[in-house]
């Protein structure tokens, strides 16, 4: 009767709280005190690993807690095995014995079920031999059922909570989603509401352009191995995989990667979800941390919905974006208008300054095209316009920005540039327009260019602007189809 009594305090306190630590650490005290035992464990099985690994202990040897053993390893193995206790009186005579504390003379493993499956094993160790007799064992049988439940209520209670958090954090990344139409912001802030509401060590999301992946933005505590904007070739994995199969990839031990693959110093585990918007992979969200086996099957599903928002999200944006562009583009020629090369020579001489790395402001105008027009016609002279914007564009990389100042005069900004390489890119440019065949017109046309870089010439968008026309009118006057520079050179650059 005493023991039953004892039993049922035990399992009124187990049931008593749904936090599964708190749940672990009254089940590990009541089999250490009811029961006199040295040793006790929860270990819980990782179905995905197929492996045993100590959730709870108490009294093992220093560093002992975090072994993993193999599903049916040990006598621990034992146990899930056969779905039953497995007592050794003497676990120096058993081969299946795993060590975990020297004291350690017996071994009582009793697995936790909930329904027909093992959930944990309560592994039970004495510092005496043959501690457990009959009763005893029936007793923490019966204490390991009343475990069971307890900890299966647990267990759901957390998955509730965690679904809650979950469900949670996708409303709230839906309102920002919906609330931020600018692209930039909108990448931001989703990578750092993901990161809060998954807890999540590192989040990033890269973009997809043509062959590459962009990382357009990250949030975490985990230290980049890249420049600010790195960009990927998409035929690296795990990016190839990703979009080949339109599927997330789960990498759980990047232990042995090599350090250009993790993206982040610290990153040994990392999950890459595409984000697939009307049938498009616009890119990948990327999660990472420095767990090894951090990710799990049973996040996928959420990890998935916070995709597919932000995949949506990023679309609306995209035709945000589309539609502010065609505000600032020329209607005759195609390319940017003056408006937009304003805000941009902003944003760009702001960026220079930040990160140091340069960039330089040519300012161009076809020679002599007033005199073009009144003898061909003005048909014509959109022609030459159209063709010229075209050949611009088609010598300059992406990330550099064609634009029409007005009438015949071209801005082009040109970004991580020196001086230098400004004045090679103008240079070809005047030769590109010299060699061209242009239909219907019986002359060469010819184009002069002025160049400004950033900090030589200026640190702000008048001084460049008024270097580079410097330069424009000096090509003028030395008889056109010249690329000249300023005389003047910016009093920070030149030292005074």
């Amino acid at each position: 009767m005493p023991n039953i009594a004892v039993l049922f305090d035990a399992s009124r306190a187990v049931l008593y709280t749904f936090d599964l630590d708190e749940v672990l650490q009254r089940i590990l005290a009541i089999a250490r005190d009811h029961f006199h035992l040295r040793n006790v464990a929860v270990l819980s099985i990782d179905k995905e690993a197929q492996q045993l690994c100590v959730r709870s202990q108490i009294g093992w040897d220093e560093g002992k807690d975090t072994i993993r053993l193999g599903i049916h390893e040990g006598i621990t193995g034992a146990a899930v095995a056969a779905r039953q206790p497995i007592y050794v009186p003497d676990v120096s005579r058993d081969p299946r014995y795993v060590n975990s504390a020297q004291s350690t003379r017996s071994e009582l493993a009793i697995p936790l079920m909930v329904g027909e499956e093992v959930a944990a094993v309560l592994d039970c160790q004495s510092d005496r031999l043959d501690h457990f007799d009959a009763e005893t064992i029936e007793l923490l049988t019966l204490f390991s059922t009343q475990a069971s439940i307890a900890l299966n209520n647990a267990r759901l209670y957390s998955l509730e909570r965690q679904r809650a958090r979950q469900l949670q954090a996708i409303n709230q990344i839906a309102q920002q989603s919906t609330a931020v139409m600018e692209l930039e912001d909108l990448l931001v802030r989703a990578c750092s509401v993901i990161q809060h509401a998954f807890q999540i060590p590192h989040v990033s999301l890269f973009l997809r352009e043509e062959s590459e992946l962009v990382l357009r933005a990250h949030q975490g505590t985990l230290s980049p191995c890249f420049p600010p904007n790195q960009r990927f070739p998409v035929n690296q994995q795990p990016w190839l995989q990703v979009i080949e199969t339109n599927g997330t990839v789960m990498e759980n031990d990047l232990s042995a990667a090599s350090g250009s693959l993790l993206l982040f110093a610290e990153c040994r585990a990392r999950m890459s979800v595409p984000l697939i918007s009307f049938g498009q992979t616009l890119g990948v969200l990327t999660l990472h941390s420095s767990q090894p086996g951090a990710f799990r099957q049973s996040e996928l599903e959420s990890l998935e919905s916070v995709a597919d928002i932000c995949a949506n999200s990023i679309q609306n944006a995209h035709f945000v974006e589309r539609v502010k562009q065609l505000a600032y583009l020329d209607g005759l020629t195609g390319i940017f208008n003056r408006r937009f090369f304003e805000l941009r020579i902003m944003e760009e001489i702001e960026r220079a300054r930040r990160y140091g790395s340069g960039m330089a402001v040519i300012m161009i105008d076809i020679d002599q095209f007033k005199r073009l027009n009144d003898e061909l016609g003005h048909l014509l002279g959109d022609e030459v316009l159209r063709q010229v914007s075209s050949i611009f564009h088609r010598q300059l990389r992406k990330i550099d920005v064609v634009c029409r100042y007005g009438g015949e005069e071209f801005a082009i900004l040109l970004t991580q540039t020196n001086l230098q390489q400004a004045m090679t890119i103008a240079e070809k440019l005047r030769r590109t327009v010299e060699g061209w065949q242009f239909p219907g017109v019986p002359r060469t046309v010819t184009i002069s260019a002025g160049v400004a870089a950033f900090p030589t010439h200026g640190t702000t968008r008048d001084e460049m602007i008024r270097a580079a026309d410097t330069g424009l009118y000096l090509a003028k006057q030395a008889g056109r189809n010249h690329v000249c520079l300023t005389n003047i050179v910016h009093a920070a650059a030149d030292g005074r």
